[in-house]
């Protein structure tokens, strides 16, 4: 009689994004989700994302989509394409995560940001898998920097996130350096809470060679000569003073512009703001696209990359040691403000402003970095992104 092998019975993690809009969030998940599955696990993610279906999804990883939502204010939330009330939309998506988490029985559930999810939404299912699956563990997973402390502090205790970090989470992940931001002191974080919270590092992404980069050149007709400037604002909603004000710096131009520069607007600029961005460039023969599938690719084709340095960018900017101008925004939140002083007092990236941003200042930054790009290449060199390294030994512990 042959004996078959016994095989493992799989480890099964469950993701939820609930990605209202943008691409952060989504990219952020689609990043640890594709470092964490191995041979023996399955990565399932929940999400709003109404780009999802985009990405290139590789074995062992899947997706549930709910109805896409889209924030009108900080508590006001419509569905992003169905036409039925908000209230119903969120009831719908209520229903198919719990009913997602009791069909998949995960053995890790993490929850990316909002520790209840949108309007709440995760905390029935938080509830029954405390009472039903106690052995399931919960991981919230922070980015480095949520919002201002004042901010913060404010809508956790306003929300109860305090108390739901207290009763419904085994661990507590900050995708960050405790010596970079600290939001154990900034968000007064209780003792209980505490000694849930472990820093991963910042998260890696895919590396890409020299000959990739040159390959990547070489397609868009760019020789090893030509210095190349990439312009990124994400998923775009609020990327338009940006792409605006760096086509009035090159319009300004009396001298032929000693760069090649490519945009990507993002696919969330409103329609109207977007063809005029296209149109203009045209007109001074720059591309522009408004996705670029593996923006990584692009990117570590350029010479320096202005963004508007939001976690997942700087994430890819620090693996590809790219020299970056940060752009970023003072509204909803303080965040990509907060993280730019960071990197820059760290000579990690260099900032602009939101406020002073100009033709005249982003010309100068602009000739500066490419000009002398050594501070700052130096830095990064010695810059270790350690994300993986530590969720993947969390994991471990908790397969034991």
């Amino acid at each position: 009689m042959v004996r078959m092998p016994v095989r493992k019975k799989a480890y099964n993690i469950l993701m939820y994004s609930h990605d209202s809009y943008g691409l952060g969030h989504i990219r952020r998940t689609m990043a640890i989700a594709s470092r964490l599955r191995t041979p023996n696990t399955n990565v399932l993610i929940l999400t709003g994302s109404p780009i999802v279906g985009r990405f290139s999804f590789p074995e062992r990883i899947d997706f549930v989509r709910v109805p896409g939502m889209i924030k009108k204010t900080n508590e006001e939330y419509l569905p992003l394409s169905i036409k039925i009330n908000a209230g119903h939309a969120l009831d719908i998506r209520k229903k198919i995560i719990i009913a997602t988490v009791k069909a998949f029985k995960p053995h890790l559930f993490i929850v990316d940001k909002e520790p209840l999810g949108l309007k709440k939404e995760i905390l029935p299912t938080l509830k029954w898998l405390r009472k039903c699956c106690p052995q399931t563990r919960t991981v919230l997973g922070l980015r480095d920097i949520m919002d201002d402390a004042d901010t913060t502090k404010h809508h956790w205790t306003q929300k109860g996130v305090y108390q739901a970090l207290d009763k419904y989470y085994s661990e507590i992940w900050v995708y960050g350096l405790q010596d970079f931001y600290d939001p154990i002191q900034e968000y007064d974080m209780p003792d209980n809470i505490k000694g849930k919270i472990h820093f991963t590092g910042y998260i890696p992404r895919a590396f890409r060679s020299k000959q990739a980069a040159l390959h990547e050149r070489r397609r868009h007709k760019i020789s090893e000569k030509e210095k190349l400037v990439v312009v990124t604002t994400g998923g775009g909603g609020d990327g338009y003073k940006v792409m605006d004000t760096y086509l009035s710096m090159l319009e300004r131009q009396v001298a032929a512009v000693p760069f090649k520069s490519i945009l990507v607007t993002g696919p969330f600029m409103p329609k109207v703001k977007r063809k005029e961005i296209f149109k203009r460039s045209r007109k001074l023969n720059i591309k522009v696209f408004h996705f670029y599938r593996q923006m990584e690719k692009i990117m570590a084709a350029a010479d320096l990359v202005i963004s508007m340095g939001g976690y997942n960018t700087l994430c890819e900017l620090m693996s590809l040691k790219k020299v970056s101008l940060l752009i970023p925004r003072k509204t909803p939140r303080l965040e990509q403000t907060l993280r730019a002083e960071c990197f820059h007092q760290r000579n990690l990236a260099d900032y602009i402003p939101w406020d002073s941003l100009s033709p005249d200042l982003f010309n100068e930054k602009v000739d500066k970095l490419l000009a002398k790009p050594e501070i700052y290449l130096e830095t990064m060199a010695g810059f270790q992104l350690t994300g993986f390294n530590v969720m993947n030994q969390r994991i471990r512990e908790f397969r034991r």
